[in-house]
């Protein structure tokens, strides 16, 4: 580990923090100075009633009050509720006034290079005002579910916000979603409105969907209209879709004005989001619009620091929790920049064009794309001006200590480098950066505040800060994003084992994590996909991070194979074009990893593939490799971006010996 941090921010930066602000306020009202950091994380969560108390009120909740009660059951997990006698409604958090005045930017939509939009707030609360109407009269009320296949442009967050305004839930996924992927999603939450793009931009080509949402369409029956939104045409046709409406024709019959807000209980379910599905049908996640707008607007506010007139971008599908995350920055005042398509167009340029075009002040992307960045050695700081960017946010997977490295060396010297990481599970982040903090390393930076983090071993014990040992990613204290639970989950049954059975009244999310003796984490990949081989357990991401530094590499995929009553690691190489493994470099790659961690780490076996299976949201399904190596089904492959992918990895008789 370097002795000196990447970066380290200055005292004017440090002085000029929301997240300063808020520790001079929490100090102010209880009389007490925080040395640090530490401090007031060890505050938050020994006090986590006041804590919550205090972020509702810096960050500004519109509501009817917090009330009387923070929490009831504040000890319990799950069963523990936060403001339970608080009403709020999403849609009027987000559509705050801002100081810039509603002329200003609200949204700024690049759909690759193709499509150039720009909305103001007034334009936003109009739409929303129009499309409320709309869905009102189409029967939709509090507790109905209106599903989306769509890009991420303006109509999907005008969607949310007109569906929560009038207390609904919003369930979405990417219109590349495969029909049964989009059916094993919606059929379960039978929404009675569906929102559907006419086709989408990917890579330069034009992709039709409209034959897709048909189909789809025909096969939900509870269904009362689908709205097609124009995208790839000025005016689709959408006879042959049952129950169709063009947006303009949905909403044409209303005038827009102020839109209304029906002021629900804090806990009224918002989203409706999906586990992965890769090992059966995906779980249907519920989340509360008052759990994930607290949490949200501590994490943008706080730890990335967003303030009223930034401009905030996350490369995301609308199937993916971080377009969740992003559309709520709309309540810190910031303005949205939503992108759609490849993020290699232009030569891997693309994002960076926009970014400069717009002056972005947060750049947010995945680990994938920032290693996918450093690979092709491209280096934005020459040929691009970012110098409003202030922080650049990472997730999705572990973000390599050599990713670090290209960040500060070729995107951008002086910025806040914040990975992070938490899950679709709690619609949220357990850890991540801090504007305050100085970046190390290979480190994310901080225990989020609220967020009782701890690195369990098997008996539930919580290793110290600093001692290299790795556990179980747990979280000890109740938070108000954790979900209300699972549909269709009769006594929580489904939902108890997911996160409660390891470690009764602990959550257990389920990744291998360390604390660092700087009060920072490093992840190690998803515990289940631990390897053991001889009983000693190994996260993939260790290995990812030594076989992906060579250049013949792309990406790579590891799992554990049974064999020999024990577990031998086999690790699958993605190389360049043209690249064949051969002796000399399965010897390269395995002295790599065998120099930069242990004799353990080296895999058995080392075998090129063509292509890596991934999911919609870009990660890689390792279990779901491992279950066909081991001759096991997988049972949705309707949820990958790639299924064909997975004929790679079945029955090679290099894994019969």
């Amino acid at each position: 580990m370097p002795d000196q941090p990447l970066w380290t921010p200055t005292p004017d930066r440090v002085a000029d923090a929301n997240i300063t602000r808020f520790q001079r306020q929490v100090e102010a009202r209880i009389g007490r100075k925080f040395a640090g950091y530490a401090a007031l994380h060890q505050w938050s969560v020994e006090e986590i009633e006041a804590f919550w108390r205090e972020v509702w009120d810096f960050c500004g909740m519109i509501g009817d009050g917090p009330g009387s009660r923070t929490a009831v059951d504040p000890d319990q997990m799950p069963g523990a509720r936060f403001f339970p006698d608080a009403k709020i409604n999403f849609a009027e958090n987000l559509l705050r006034p801002v100081k810039a005045g509603p002329s200003s930017d609200a949204l700024v939509f690049w759909g690759e290079d193709k499509v150039r939009r720009r909305m103001s707030h007034a334009e936003l609360a109009a739409a929303v005002s129009t499309m409320q109407q709309a869905l009102a009269a189409a029967g939709v009320g509090e507790g109905d579910r209106v599903g989306a296949i769509i890009a991420n442009m303006p109509e999907a967050i005008i969607g949310v916000l007109a569906a929560s305004s009038l207390g609904a839930i919003w369930s979405s996924c990417s219109p590349d979603f495969g029909v049964q992927g989009i059916l094993d999603r919606f059929g379960q939450i039978e929404p009675k409105v569906l929102i559907a793009v006419d086709g989408y931009y990917y890579n330069g080509k034009t992709i039709d969907i409209r034959d897709k949402v048909a189909v789809v369409a025909a096969k939900l029956p509870e269904l009362k209209r689908v709205v097609v939104v124009p995208y790839l045409y000025d005016e689709p046709d959408v006879s042959p879709i049952g129950k169709g409406v063009t947006w303009p024709s949905f909403v044409a019959p209303f005038v827009a004005i102020a839109p209304a807000f029906r002021r629900m209980p804090f806990n009224h379910p918002l989203y409706i989001l999906y586990s992965s599905g890769t090992t059966g049908v995906p779980k249907c996640i519920v989340h509360t619009a008052g759990g994930v707008l607290i949490q949200h607007m501590k994490e943008q506010g706080l730890h990335t620091d967003v303030k009223d007139g930034d401009r905030l971008f996350y490369f995301t599908t609308c199937g993916w929790m971080m377009w969740n995350w992003l559309a709520s920055g709309l309540a810190s005042g910031a303005t949205l920049m939503l992108y759609d398509g490849s993020p290699f167009l232009h030569d891997g340029k693309i994002l960076w064009e926009f970014a400069q075009a717009e002056r972005f002040t947060h750049f947010g992307t995945s680990a994938k794309y920032i290693d996918a960045q450093k690979k092709i050695e491209l280096a934005p700081m020459r040929e691009f001006d970012l110098s409003t960017v202030r922080t650049i946010m990472s997730t999705g997977s572990p973000l390599a200590p050599e990713s670090f490295d290209y960040v500060y060396a070729s995107v951008k010297k002086d910025v806040c480098l914040s990975s992070m990481s938490g899950g679709t599970d709690l619609c949220a982040s357990f850890v991540g950066g801090s504007p305050t903090l100085p970046v190390w390393r290979g480190e994310i930076q901080c225990k989020l505040l609220g967020m009782a983090v701890e690195a369990f071993d098997d008996d539930g014990h919580p290793y110290p800060p600093g001692s290299g040992q790795r556990g179980e990613l747990v979280c000890t204290k109740a938070f108000p994003s954790m979900p209300i639970g699972f549909l269709n989950d009769p006594g929580d049954a489904k939902y108890r084992a997911a996160y409660f059975e390891r470690f009764p009244g602990v959550w257990c999310h389920g990744d291998f994590i360390e604390i660092t003796a700087h009060g920072g984490t490093i992840i190690y990949g998803r515990s289940d996909a631990v390897l053991n081989p001889g009983g000693v357990r190994i996260g993939t991401a260790e290995i990812y991070r030594q076989v992906e530094q060579l250049d013949e590499v792309v990406e790579s995929l590891v799992i554990g194979q049974d064999w020999d009553n024990d577990v031998r690691v086999v690790l699958f190489v993605r190389l360049r074009d043209g690249m064949t493994l051969d002796d000399a470099l399965i010897a390269k790659i395995r002295q790599k990893i065998r120099t930069n961690t242990t004799p353990r780490h080296v895999p058995a076996k080392v075998l090129q593939v063509p292509d890596i299976p991934r999911t919609k949201s870009n990660k890689i399904v390792e279990l779901a490799v491992r279950n066909v190596v081991h001759g096991r089904p997988v049972k949705n492959v309707d949820a990958l971006a790639n299924p064909e992918a997975l004929e790679h990895y079945r029955d090679r008789p290099e894994l019969q010996t």
